[in-house]
């Protein structure tokens, strides 16, 4: 695996997820969490790593869910989070260098002790943010469902919407994953997903999928939806609760929806398309988990979200 190039020590046994767009706002933080959650019921070792030292939306919304499990007084479960110290020195060599030990010693904590890494990668074009995608196993690029967005993708023709070309990030996400083959001979699975969504079909999204798709055929990505356009994953964000969690009223601190019920259905769709590996130990600690809810007379609501 490229975590090997860290440290240049023997292949790694965690399964790197990496979520990466140049475009913010598109839902990483959101959609990183969703997947670090759903691997945790479904057994699985997880750490996560937040490398938008600025910013921290993903560390806040681990916190936030910290917080909210003590207060309501339910158990939520958490990742085993680092936030990468941020670099603020005048000299740009001297923060990449701190930048690099804090994200190195991350790695390094948890690359041995977890099935899996998620790591969030800022909206911007930062050194980290390239060796993070050029490490990945699966990488998770979130679009919201509009040209703006695809414009970091894509080039399209004016007048026919056909991809005339890659735009800046996808040849990076190109180069990154050369590198990756070159460490180790190894694939990176690019999924492009779809988010905010429309409910309504119209001809902008029709436009944008299809723009989509030709485009996933230049540059061997999956693409796949994601999350509709919904108040209810904004509202998830100051509980830091998601879709997965439990539809009571003591764990949402409100009375379960229709829209919290969709919500879940989607996620639960999208999270199987991304085809994440499960480790058997990790099954088999599901199970015993789900056995020992069906002794409680407890019913866990989702604990085998990815097939």
């Amino acid at each position: 695996m490229a975590l090997a190039t860290i440290n240049n020590e023997k292949p790694l046994s965690a399964h790197v997820v990496v979520l990466g767009n140049e475009k913010g706002g598109s839902g990483k933080s959101t959609t990183a969490l969703h997947i670090a959650v759903a691997l945790l019921k479904a057994g699985q070792r997880v750490a996560t790593i937040d490398l938008d030292a600025r910013q921290k939306s993903f560390t806040h919304y681990i916190e936030n869910r910290r917080a909210w499990g003590e207060r309501a007084r339910v158990k939520l479960e958490l990742p085993t989070h680092y936030c990468v110290t941020r670099g603020e020195s005048v000299s740009l060599d001297a923060n990449e260098a701190k930048e690099f030990a804090s994200f190195s010693a991350a790695i390094s904590a948890v690359e041995h002790t977890h099935d899996v890494v998620v790591i969030d990668s800022p909206g911007n074009d930062t050194y980290l943010m390239r060796l993070a995608h050029s490490m990945a196993d699966t990488l998770v690029t979130p679009l919201n469902d509009s040209f703006v967005d695809f414009d970091v993708l894509g080039q399209l023709d004016h007048a026919t919407f056909a991809v005339t070309g890659e735009s800046h990030y996808a040849e990076m996400v190109r180069e990154a994953r050369r590198q990756r083959r070159l460490v180790d001979g190894c694939l990176t699975d690019w999924v492009v997903v779809r988010n905010r969504l429309s409910m309504l079909n119209s001809r902008n999204k029709k436009l944008v999928g299809d723009g989509l798709t030709e485009l996933s055929k230049r540059m061997s990505f999956r693409n796949v939806d994601g999350f509709a356009e919904r108040m209810v994953y904004r509202e998830f964000f100051p509980r830091g609760l998601t879709a997965l969690d439990d539809l009571d009223e003591t764990v949402l601190g409100t009375k379960p929806s229709l829209s919290h019920i969709t919500a879940r259905e989607e996620v639960v769709t999208l999270l199987n398309a991304l085809n994440l590996p499960l480790s058997e130990n990790g099954k088999r600690r599901a199970a015993a988990r789900a056995e020992w809810y069906s002794v409680m007379n407890q019913p866990l609501q989702v604990h085998d979200v990815i097939a």
